[in-house]
């Protein structure tokens, strides 16, 4: 089975909070031919990781890295490496995310009222502005 996963489905097999759902979640992301998990997933999942369940921005690394490493696993890979480098510097990964993809589209500086967004962005040797 071909599947794209809801961001919801990742967190229950990360936390393992409701034993019923991680264990279905678990399952299809190991059973599944194809995984497919969308950059919109993705952000949320870091969100939702950080504000809700107060984890670690290193351990939501780890964690992120895990998910794409496996064989069945389809991500927007260079926006996602964004991302996570972005979040291991202390920024936040949906932000890295959005530069990311506006320069894949076409974008030549990413502009934000974000200090540290563009701090770190710059730092990365990206065009940014801070408006």
């Amino acid at each position: 089975m071909k599947v794209t996963v809801d961001t919801n489905v990742l967190i229950r097999a990360v936390i393992r909070d409701d034993a019923k759902q991680a264990k279905k979640a678990i399952k299809i992301l190991g059973e599944a031919t194809f995984v497919v998990i969308t950059l919109s997933s993705l952000c949320e999942f870091v969100w939702v990781l950080l504000r809700s369940y107060d984890i670690e921005a290193l351990d939501i690394s780890k964690a992120l890295k895990a998910l794409i490493s496996a064989t069945n696993v389809e991500v927007n890979r260079p926006a996602v490496e964004a991302g996570i480098s972005q979040l291991e510097a202390g920024g936040d990964f949906a932000d890295a995310v959005i530069a990311y993809e506006g320069k894949w589209l076409g974008g030549e500086t990413f502009v934000s009222f974000d200090k540290k967004a563009i701090s770190l962005l710059k730092k990365q040797n990206q065009s940014a502005e801070l408006l």
